[in-house]
């Protein structure tokens, strides 16, 4: 008797789970909810900063004795949220996205985690201010110049990694990337997906007026180019978390090819 030989099974796990269907609904809900999220550990954070470090919202600066140390470091402990709630986002998208385009679903992911470590740099430029505003209480003179010298370093490093990760890398990966994904995929209306693929360049070209000096981070200017992708991003996160992702031809796994 002769016997059949069969190839092995191929697992799911192996195929990094793209061997079944997707819930749609269940994973945009839980995209949406990760990306409101974002929302409302990122303002609360700023408003915290700046009530911190006895600045505005335009002028970030560090203001030596004007400060809250507690406003600070309640910021942090929201900035570390948003860290959490942003590469969140990407982990649960990635799996689906992938199968409308796997190179920009993996460059999703990188965006996501490049921005977080921008907003690090801040959560640690800051940690820092607190630090050092407890030394300046107790200094004089040329000490205290060199320590509020330096505290404005930091607030000011602090305000530069605010601009290149939320103000450039997320025009990149919220804005062109993901926009693109949910346009070309369906999984949200695309008249909607369009205002990622406005918004993002616009952000991004935002942040190169205010490399330049032509105009402030928090001006009026830069809140309307802003402003497209705010509502971008608004939107999707209320969207999905309301009713999750459309019915859309990437829900399935792709049928694998006879070898």
């Amino acid at each position: 008797m002769s016997a059949s030989v069969q190839d092995p099974p191929r697992s799911t796990e192996s195929m990094g789970g793209d061997a079944g269907t997707i819930d749609l609904r269940r994973t945009g809900r839980i995209f949406g909810w990760l990306f409101i999220a974002t929302f409302i550990t990122a303002i609360p954070a700023r408003l915290l900063f700046v009530d911190g470090l006895g600045a505005s919202w335009d002028d970030m600066r560090f203001v030596p004795g004007a400060g809250s140390a507690t406003s600070l470091k309640l910021g942090v402990i929201l900035e570390f949220g948003l860290i959490v709630a942003n590469i969140a986002t990407a982990v649960v998208i990635y799996p689906l996205v992938r199968r409308q385009s796997e190179r920009l679903a993996l460059g999703y992911v990188t965006a996501r985690v490049i921005e977080s470590a921008f907003i690090m740099i801040g959560v640690v430029s800051i940690v820092s201010v607190v630090d050092l505003s407890d030394a300046l209480a107790g200094a004089s003179g040329g000490e205290a110049t060199a320590l509020a010298a330096q505290g404005g370093s930091l607030v000011s490093v602090y305000e530069w990694a605010f601009m290149f990760g939320p103000g450039l890398v997320v025009g990149l990966g919220n804005g062109l990337i993901l926009g693109y994904l949910m346009y070309r995929s369906g999984l949200v209306p695309r008249r909607m997906a369009m205002l990622g693929l406005v918004g993002g360049p616009l952000l991004m070209l935002s942040f190169v007026f205010i490399l330049f000096d032509v105009y402030d981070n928090g001006s009026g200017p830069a809140f309307l180019l802003a402003l497209p992708e705010i509502a971008w991003e608004s939107s999707l996160g209320i969207y999905a978390a309301w009713k999750g992702f459309r019915p859309s031809q990437i829900s399935h796994p792709r049928p694998a090819m006879a070898s």
